[in-house]
């Protein structure tokens, strides 16, 4: 080549190739970038929106206040009030075990609980809130936010908490609330549920939980790196649950709860409307404080409960079965008059014992009641002449009488757990121990021991068939469910079960007897009398023995132990024509039941019957029963 001369680049083959390929490389560099920014934008767009919007904004679920629950007049028995939590964000947390303990700390809370609240979350719930503690006083509320800056992904907020307002006034029937429990949250998950709801545990507030449970709501706002709050981006109000008003009158189970409070004993109360079947009263005592479950109840004050011996989860009203004692006499003397074995102006001398067999039964009257018939021997409880009617009729026709007023069977009050009692047959006997039936025992269940078990509910249902002439109720405590507005979307009213298969005169008879009970001069339960307004009573009492007369004789009843003392029983309607109320009453190892169970029904009767009394000498107007009663 000579000096000078310029080459033609063109013309190397070798160039051109390299300038070719770094001109590819350049393009395919391109379309990996155009390829990936499809696949991020496009394919996984979503997938990184959720990411993102998961780190920038934060969802607050608000619950909404549960319905409240009122008695028939509506008064408030169950309300909402706010309450202060603290929440936890796991996926912004710096460390999850340190935190739930620093928050444990400042709150005065059990660890284990707030560990055991939180769980281990995963997955989306990382990224949810979850509550920690529940309802914080002002005290460590204040602890807990001045100490925010310091605890990334824990959050205070005011939410709905469960209030009592009668602390454990009818908590055996309003029930109580839990968590939901992790066992539940997979069934509950398909009707809202998460983790840290509540959800109802017992009573009303198990059975009618989809009514009374507010439907949540929530806020969605922007937070920076630091979890500061920078902006409201939407927000959807929580609606509260729908109200539950019921038959039960609150200051009647007031009255019955301290009525029997102050006695010193265990017990139950049971007031109904005998021509409706609509429940005034259902008291049990003792009782537990509902609120003491609603924030969750730490394991020490459960295991109070559970191993107190005078038992306050028991629903007394409903599962105690007890021996009816000479509330019983009714069935006998129903069977005697129904079976023709009460031949008219039948007198059986009562001398204070009867002999049968090798063994003298005796009556509770040492010196006896002389010559009586049907009327006195109800009116002065005279146990002789029920051991011959007994005798005369065997135990399968007492049984057969029993189980027609109702006895020995669940009397199916709704949701509410019961107990059936036990009317005892010799088939049943035969079949349970492999013994015949004795002679002697039939006289024990003619005045209401032996193996007789009521529960004070089937007591009250089956006197109150008497009391109307004979209509077998199903016993309610609901009267309706309202929207928060006050309509009514679903009613509960008179559900007649059957009729007792007996003549009316029969009933007139023992009707005639109840009301001597409380009026006649030796009439056991003459603390009914001179009721307000001049209205007549009738009654029954009853004292039955819970050991055998061989152990406890000789004793001084005001020396024996409390275990060995008899269950008192009365029961009582008033008017005692056309009823508006009934009372019955338990009081277990109370003694006599004139002296202990009456004055009880004697305070709710007269806290019934207060207020100003109607032209026509019936009941205040408060009292009357309502439109939907069947009778």
């Amino acid at each position: 080549m000579r000096l000078g001369q310029v080459s033609d680049v063109s013309s190397e083959p070798g160039l051109e190739r390299r300038i070719f390929g770094a001109t590819f490389g350049v393009l395919l560099v391109w379309l990996l970038l155009f390829v990936r920014l499809f696949d991020l934008q496009l394919v996984q767009g979503d997938a990184h929106r959720d990411s993102a919007n998961r780190n920038s904004v934060r969802n607050h679920r608000h619950l909404g206040p549960r319905g409240m629950i009122l008695d028939r007049w509506g008064e408030v028995l169950v309300d909402s009030r706010p309450a202060f939590d603290v929440l936890v964000i796991p996926h912004e947390l710096s460390g999850l075990p340190g935190t739930l303990d620093r928050i444990a700390q400042l709150t005065r809370r059990d660890p284990a609980l707030v560990r055991e609240r939180v769980g281990n979350p995963r997955g989306r719930t990382r990224f949810q809130t979850i509550r920690a503690v529940r309802d914080l006083d002002r005290d460590a509320l204040a602890r807990v936010e001045g100490q925010l800056w310091a605890l990334r992904g824990v959050l205070t907020q005011v939410g709905p908490a469960r209030s009592y307002l009668a602390q454990d006034s009818a908590a055996h029937l309003l029930g109580s609330l839990r968590e939901v429990a992790p066992e539940q949250l997979e069934s509950l998950k398909s009707v809202g549920y998460r983790a840290g709801d509540i959800v109802g545990r017992s009573g009303i507030e198990a059975w009618l939980d989809a009514d009374l449970r507010g439907q949540p709501g929530g806020r969605s706002v922007l937070v920076d790196a630091h979890g500061r709050e920078l902006e409201l981006l939407g927000a959807v109000e929580p609606r509260p649950g729908n109200n539950v008003r019921l038959t039960l009158d609150g200051r009647l189970q007031r009255v019955a709860e301290r009525a029997l409070d102050e006695t010193g004993r265990s017990g139950a109360v049971v007031a109904l409307d005998p021509q409706t079947g609509e429940v005034l009263v259902l008291a049990s005592r003792p009782a537990p404080n509902p609120n003491e479950f609603a924030l969750g109840i730490p394991l020490e004050s459960w295991q109070r409960l559970t191993r107190d011996p005078r038992k306050p989860l028991q629903n007394r009203a409903l599962q105690g079965q007890y021996p009816p004692g000479s509330t019983y006499k009714v069935v006998t003397a129903l069977a005697a008059i129904e079976d023709g074995k009460l031949v008219p102006d039948l007198r059986v001398h009562c001398s204070g014992s009867m002999r049968f067999g090798r063994r003298r039964y005796r009556c509770w009257k040492e010196e006896g009641h002389g010559e009586v018939d049907l009327h006195r021997a109800l009116v002065e409880s005279c146990d002789v002449f029920f051991y011959t009617l007994g005798a005369k009729l065997g135990v399968d026709r007492l049984a057969h009488y029993a189980r027609a007023l109702g006895l020995g069977r669940k009397t199916g009050i709704e949701f509410l757990p019961e107990s059936a009692g036990l009317v005892p047959t010799a088939d049943w006997k035969q079949r349970r121990f492999d013994e015949p039936w004795m002679g002697g025992e039939t006289l024990s269940i003619a005045i209401g021991q032996g193996f007789n078990l009521w529960t004070p509910i089937q007591l009250a249902t089956s006197y109150a068939a008497i009391a109307n002439g004979g209509a077998l109720l199903r016993p309610f405590v609901v009267q309706q469910v309202e929207d928060p507005q006050g309509n009514v979307l679903r009613s509960w009213g008179t559900d007649t079960l059957g009729r007792v298969p007996v003549s009316r005169s029969s009933l007139s008879t023992l009707r005639a007897a109840l009301r001597g009970v409380v009026h006649d001069e030796h009439g056991t339960g003459w603390r009914m009398r001179r009721l307000a307004h001049g209205l007549d009573a009738a009654a029954k009492t009853g004292t039955a023995q819970v050991v055998a007369l061989s152990v406890s004789e000789g004793l001084d009843p005001d020396e024996m132990p409390e275990a060995l003392q008899d269950h008192a029983w009365f029961v009582t309607y008033v008017p005692a024509e056309r009823p508006r109320i009934l009372v019955a009453v338990l009081v277990e190892h109370g003694g006599s039941g004139s002296a202990v169970a009456a004055p009880i029904a004697r305070r709710v009767v007269d806290a019934f019957l207060a207020g100003t009394p109607s032209t026509q000498g019936g009941l205040h107007a408060r009292h009357r029963p309502p439109a939907h009663s069947a009778l």
